[in-house]
Parts: structure tokens; sequence; C-alpha cells
């Protein structure tokens, strides 16, 4: 999507008026919700850092989550520094998500934050991710997953790390939350874990995801006229990992910062031996898609292109050969080792064209 095409699909949005700016054509209506005092951050260089949570806007995909939204939106009230707006685009042509989100228009209001709501209707994730760019006024954008929460520092952390490490973009850990019934082998296999790494660190490309991070806008600015999030990903996904490798491989400094970490509650859907192997084939093929369009690294010449795949083919062997070896030790162990065949399996299914559609 274009970054200033607002209305090029059936766009049908709530506008809060953010701190006193006019509104778009998107408006249906318009409250001015009174600017708060908030605590400072160490000064910084406003064309580059965010000046403070009036610069960023919260951006979230929903689709038919309403419970969990529901209680991300509480969370994002309560930050100790609220940001300037929350965007909310809802991939249900129904709009589902509507009566979630205005339920929750005073409670942000009081802190000082517009709300926005827009349907995007074509079931394509990029498309949506794409709607909550075009909607957000804010000079950065915290991108956060509608099934995850957000406690009290969440926003301010970001912000100051921003600031101290002078970024582009910061990247923050996702903790997963297991229910209680969940197996004892799901318990030990980490198979929903973060890498993490030191706050400041410059995040390697092959670590970049999305599910907590803030971008500057500039940087998603530049991408045009290529779309911020590439369509071709819609159905798919990956589509996170192909913007941010964009980013990165145009200069931009993405750091981490561990202490503002989000939680996600792991949903029984994901807590199967099927998805485990589903979502580890389609990390391969993404990889082996980055790898091939020079990514990770300068674009491969045939030489290199061949001892990757032959690596990939060792390495599904091997992988499968420790999956059955360490079975009768663990489930857990097996699968991990089974993962890592699937994820190698998946960079060789690129060859003919392959893709696992997670969103079809």
């Amino acid at each position: 999507m274009n970054w200033s095409t607002r209305r090029r699909l059936d766009i049908r949005s709530t506008r809060q008026t953010p701190r006193g700016k006019p509104l778009g054509e998107d408006a249906l209506t318009t409250v001015q919700p009174q600017p708060q005092s908030r605590p400072g951050l160490p000064a910084a260089d406003a064309a580059t850092q965010p000046s403070g949570a009036d610069d960023v806007s919260v951006c979230i995909a929903t689709y038919r989550r309403l419970p969990l939204l529901d209680a991300l939106l509480q969370d994002l009230a309560a930050q100790t520094l609220p940001p300037r707006e929350v965007v909310v685009v809802d991939n249900d042509p129904d709009g589902s998500a509507r009566s979630v989100v205005e339920s929750h228009r005073a409670a942000l209001a009081r802190a000082g934050c517009a709300l926005v709501y827009g349907v995007q209707p074509e079931k394509n994730i990029s498309l949506t991710r794409n709607m909550t760019v075009a909607l957000a006024q804010g000079t950065w954008l915290a991108f956060i997953d509608d099934d995850e929460r957000a406690p009290p520092q969440w926003l301010a952390l970001l912000i100051a790390a921003a600031r101290e490490h002078r970024a582009d973009g910061v990247q923050a850990p996702v903790i997963p939350e297991l229910p209680p019934h969940a197996p004892a082998w799901i318990r030990r296999g980490g198979f929903y874990d973060w890498s993490r790494f030191r706050s400041g660190d410059i995040v390697p490309r092959n670590s970049l995801r999305f599910g907590n991070i803030m971008l500057a806008a500039r940087w998603l600015r530049r991408q045009h006229p290529h779309p911020v999030f590439d369509p071709v990903h819609g159905l798919t996904g990956g589509e996170d990992g192909d913007l941010l490798m964009r980013l990165a491989g145009q200069g931009a400094r993405l750091v981490w910062c561990d202490e503002a970490h989000v939680m996600e509650p792991v949903a029984d859907g994901r807590m199967h031996v099927s998805w485990i192997l589903n979502r580890a084939l389609r990390g391969g093929q993404d990889f082996a898609i980055h790898f091939r369009a020079g990514k990770l690294d300068a674009r491969p010449g045939a030489a290199r292109t061949l001892v990757f795949f032959g690596r990939a083919i060792a390495q599904m062997l091997a992988a499968a050969m420790f999956a059955l070896l360490l079975w009768p030790l663990g489930r857990h162990h097996a699968v991990r080792w089974l993962a890592r065949a699937y994820a190698n399996y998946g960079k060789l299914s690129t060859l003919w064209g392959s893709r696992y559609r997670e969103y079809a």
C-alpha cells in the first residue's frame, strides 16, 4: 500500500483527534483528549530520536481474537507513557473487533491517547499491516501482536532504548506464557523462545522479527513506491522479516532492548507437533528466500548457492537421524531435532517454488 494512499481499500475507520492535529478524510468521529503531563526522558536529537510517547503510534493488526485484543487495549491504556495513538486494523470483513475497540475509547482518551480503527477486508496480513502504517500519524511506530500483553513500562523502555542507542528501530523479547495444562514435553522443549541479546546490541539479520518492535516512520516512508509490507507474503507470512531485512540492508540501525518485553499466551492450537513443524518449515523457506535475494549478505553466486543447499541436505538428514535416536530420551528432544530437519527441508523446498501458506 502506498504510504500516502489511505483510502485505496474500503476503510471504515473512527479516529479521535491526536493531540489537536487535523484529521484525514477517514475520520468518522472526533474527540479531543486533554494532553497530560508526562515524565521526560534525557535530551536527544529530536530529528532522529523520539522526544516522548507523543511521537509514537502503536499499530495492531487483528483477526477474531476479541478477548485477547480486549486485554491488550487495557494494557495500552495503563502505560506509564501512553502513546500518541493506538491504531487497530481489523482483517475481519465483518468488523468484529469494532465493539471491543470502541469499548476502550474513553479509557484511552483519559490517558491522552487517540484511537483509530479501520477494516481491511482482504485476507492478507501484509495489506492489514500496511493499513496500520498508512493510518498512523506518529513519527515512530510500535508494532505489537493482538495476542500479546504489554507491561506498564513497555513503551517507556522502547523509547528510552531508541534514544540511548540512537537507533532507527528497537526490537524486544516476546516471552511465551504456557497454560497450566501444557504437556511436559512442550514445557521442556523451548519451542516458542526467542533468541535474546544484550540491550543495545545490533540485532543479527537472521533474528529480526516483529511481535515487539518500534521503528522510525521515516524508514518506512523510504520504502515508497515499494509497499512497506510486501503483499506477496500476505498468505504465507514472512512479511515482517522481509521488511526488516530490507531496512537493515538500507543501513537502518536496529538494536535490541532486553528489558522491554511483552508476554504472549501460547494457544492450545500451537501446542501440537504439526504446528511446530509447519512453523519451522516456513522459517526455513523464509531464510532461503532471504539468502537467495542477498538480504542476509551479498547476493550469492552459483558456488555459494550450491554450498547453501548442499549444507541444507546434510543438516536435514543429520537432524532427522538425531530425532530418531533421541526419541527414547524425551519427546521434546526428538521434536526439537525434527523441527530442525523440517527447517532445512523448507530451505530445499524453495528450489521448486513451494511455500507454506500460514494465513490462507
